[in-house]
């Protein structure tokens, strides 16, 4: 490689005694370009956020025939007319499946697990700008999500953001699992997630195919709705014998949903140097559509972005990550140091 790639490790205290259970030392990859190997300093850093079911060795899993998505940084770095970065990435990992990057009682604080302590980490060890403009966030599905949210929910940590098929417009990306969940629970289950999980946890594999949408709509709700009288517990949005919306928890997932979120925060995503938001048109869990109906709010109160539906579905796309980075750094450029 003509940058440098690391495998460290993060020994998180906002993490420890999280609800789930899961560890608190948690493993950080970290790209550095070409330039920052020899010498760069005040770089630009990029952090990375996995999808959901994403774990953080996932990024080296290769397909065949297809660099990684490190090889393709490097590629673009080495070709020396991109401005030099450290490009981190991050793990959100729960037992659950993943966090949304969001505080909950349910799963852990995420968010201040990002930037109250892996973002020191990295600007403590790695010759990064400290200035938030020169800081930003990208990820794809819920890393996406997180990507938008985070520069809302902490606008002194990050200054930019791009966001792949990002968990947008809730009542088209979740209805669906959360209908299909209802009829796994109905079947098999009686209604009970918790014979759903003891079923999980004896099996030998995942079946995504009979598990998948009822584990998302379950984690969703541990992000979006924790129990507030039961720490670890999670308020459903939906009857799991019946299927019936619970209206009252319903609102608290669209008060999350990043749509309804831009209205509350126009000044935060207002002060961001680089926004941009992509998805295939075919999608297949309609984040499309959400990603439209997004753009069209960042529209309504002037925010400036950048927008494209490109030919393709939700996955197959990490081949669009390193040219998006690209057009980003070229923005941090022009702020200068």
């Amino acid at each position: 490689m003509a940058g440098r790639f690391e495998e460290l490790t993060v020994a998180s205290e906002v993490l420890a005694g999280n609800p789930l259970g899961d560890p608190a030392q948690r493993p950080l990859q970290v790209y550095s370009s070409p330039g920052v190997v020899a010498g760069a300093a005040g770089v630009p850093t990029v952090y990375v956020l996995q999808g959901f079911g994403g774990q953080l060795d996932g990024w080296l899993a290769r397909k065949p025939f297809e660099p990684l998505f490190v090889e393709r940084l490097d590629a673009m770095f080495a070709v020396g007319d991109c401005p030099d970065a450290v490009v981190v990435f991050v793990d959100g990992w729960t037992s659950l499946g993943g966090s949304q990057y969001l505080n909950s009682a349910a799963t852990g604080a995420y968010t201040d697990y990002l930037c109250d302590e892996v973002v020191p980490f990295i600007d403590a060890r790695y010759p990064t700008s400290p200035r938030r403009e020169r800081r930003a966030v990208t990820g794809h599905s819920s890393g996406g999500y997180g990507a938008l949210v985070l520069p809302m929910l902490r606008p002194d940590t990050f200054g930019a953001l791009i966001a792949h098929a990002p968990d947008a417009l809730f009542e088209a990306c979740y209805m669906g699992d959360l209908f299909q969940a209802a009829r796994v629970l109905r079947e098999h289950y009686d209604g009970s997630y918790e014979a759903l999980f003891a079923d999980v946890h004896r099996a030998d594999r995942f079946d995504w195919g009979r598990w998948g949408a009822a584990l998302n709509i379950y984690a969703m709700a541990a992000a979006y709705s924790p129990d507030p009288e039961r720490p670890g517990g999670v308020l459903l949005p939906f009857d799991t014998r019946t299927g019936r919306i619970d209206a009252a928890v319903w609102e608290r997932w669209l008060a999350r949903d990043p749509v309804r979120m831009v209205a509350g925060h126009v000044e935060a995503l207002r002060n961001l140097v680089h926004i941009h938001l992509e998805a295939g048109r075919a999608d297949e869990y309609l984040l499309d559509v959400g990603a439209t109906a997004l753009s069209a709010e960042l529209r309504r109160f002037g925010l400036e972005h950048s927008f494209e539906l490109f030919d393709g579905g939700h996955g197959g796309s990490s081949f669009r990550y390193a040219p998006a980075i690209r057009r980003l750094l070229a923005t941090l450029q022009d702020l200068g140091d």
